[in-house]
């Protein structure tokens, strides 16, 4: 193995499979630390948790076990994948992973960069980006866990950590690897936010990571880094799943609700409410059995605008509401496997994460791309296909789109 990916959520880890795999790596993404060892022709492993949202001190263990595994598969370089809207609050857990990783590594100056221009995501002057507007201004401010309210990743990321925080600033970047490197090679333990505002800048950045032991940032990240390591390479065929489908959904994000206002315009929908939840009014069984009394995939959703999520956290509690929402869709995505779906479209993060465990996903061969950030998953040795999509994610028809690709044979 070449590169071993740990990802703090489940749909960062199909993002950067995706691009590692469009780059010409072998690559498989594992639903947690694998209790056996990778197969030989892997040269990219992805291993996603359910860390983002986590105690820091929780976080740093499963992610140094991670580590420990990758180093025991032959990884040459770590890529700590975190999101692209660098989801993290002064007391998350990013600095505290990244320094955690580097010190179990050996590594002094570790590069630090969520850019995705691709999916508008650009980091200029230490600052992050969302196509336009700062970070903080583009609806991130509303998210119900990570809420985003300083788009200047110094002061997020020196808030978690006490090594240094430095930047390298887009003229260098954009003086290309030499100069990116000549700034990293300073003495000092230090995170580097890194500028990056075109995939040139990201390409420029993974050249400059050659050598490094350990990366941190989105998938963007490693549109550059393949290149550092000689590849026997190949993308194996895609073969879809056939069969029933059904989209779940627990992102609150703006690009979601309006993928649910558009999807449910054609097709049946249901919503499940916190107060639905948290007042057991429903559960998987019942659900279960509308969804497979619908003539096409039915969208199940949790997705509620911020005011609505801020007066059920408000009664119940932030982390009671989160907990109870991710359970159910773990329990219905059971009881739907059971009963012979074999499609499953999710969006959110930590709903996917709930998903894939309730499916009891060890590992997935990622396939082709549905959109930016977003392949075709499928479970190895099981006819069931999966699309974990970040909630900012995919155009307004992405949940069609994604049903028709995982369906198909390429």
């Amino acid at each position: 193995m070449k590169i071993g990916v740990i990802a703090d959520d489940f749909t960062g880890a199909s993002d950067i499979a995706l691009t590692l795999s469009d780059a010409g790596m072998r690559c498989v993404q594992y639903a947690g630390i694998p209790a056996a060892p990778a197969a030989a022709d892997v040269e990219a492993g992805v291993v996603a948790l359910k860390s983002r949202t986590i105690p820091c001190d929780q976080a740093v263990a499963q992610s140094l076990a991670a580590c420990d595994w990758f180093i025991a598969q032959g990884a040459e370089q770590i890529v700590f994948k975190v999101c692209s809207t660098f989801d993290s609050t002064p007391q998350g857990n990013i600095g505290q992973v990244t320094q955690a990783l580097a010190e179990r590594l050996g590594e002094t100056r570790v590069i630090v960069c969520p850019a995705f221009p691709e999916n508008g995501r650009s980091v200029y002057q230490g600052h992050l980006f969302v196509n336009d507007v700062l970070l903080s201004a583009s609806g991130m401010q509303n998210h119900p866990l990570t809420p985003m309210e300083d788009p200047d990743l110094r002061r997020v990321l020196a808030a978690q950590t006490d090594w240094a925080v430095d930047h390298i600033a887009a003229p260098v970047v954009m003086q290309g690897a030499a100069a990116i490197a000549a700034a990293l090679d300073r003495p000092g333990r230090a995170m580097v936010i890194t500028d990056a505002i075109r995939d040139s800048d990201l390409l420029a950045v993974g050249a400059a990571a050659r050598g490094r032991k350990l990366v941190t940032g989105g998938s963007g990240i490693a549109l550059g880094l393949p290149a550092n390591f000689e590849l026997a390479g190949g993308r194996r065929g895609w073969s879809g799943a056939a069969g029933p489908g059904v989209v779940l959904s627990g992102s609150c994000s703006r690009a979601t609700r309006a993928q649910i206002a558009q999807y449910r315009q054609g097709g049946e929908a249901r919503e499940v409410t916190a107060d639905d939840v948290m007042g057991a009014a429903v559960c998987a069984s019942n659900i279960a059995d509308w969804a497979l009394t619908c003539a096409h995939a039915p969208l199940i959703f949790s997705s509620a605008d911020p005011d609505i999520v801020a007066k059920a956290q408000s009664r119940y509690g932030r982390a009671e509401v989160a907990g109870a929402i991710e359970r159910f869709f773990h329990d219905l995505a059971a009881e739907l496997a059971q009963r012979g779906v074999t499609r499953f479209v999710v969006a959110g993060g930590e709903t996917s994460g709930a998903v894939t465990q309730g499916l009891g996903a060890a590992a997935l061969e990622v396939g082709p791309k549905i959109a930016p950030g977003v392949p075709a998953l499928k479970i190895q040795d099981r006819k069931i296909a999966l699309a974990l999509k970040s909630g900012n994610f995919g155009d307004e028809q992405f949940f069609q789109t994604a049903l028709d690709v995982l369906a198909a044979v390429r």
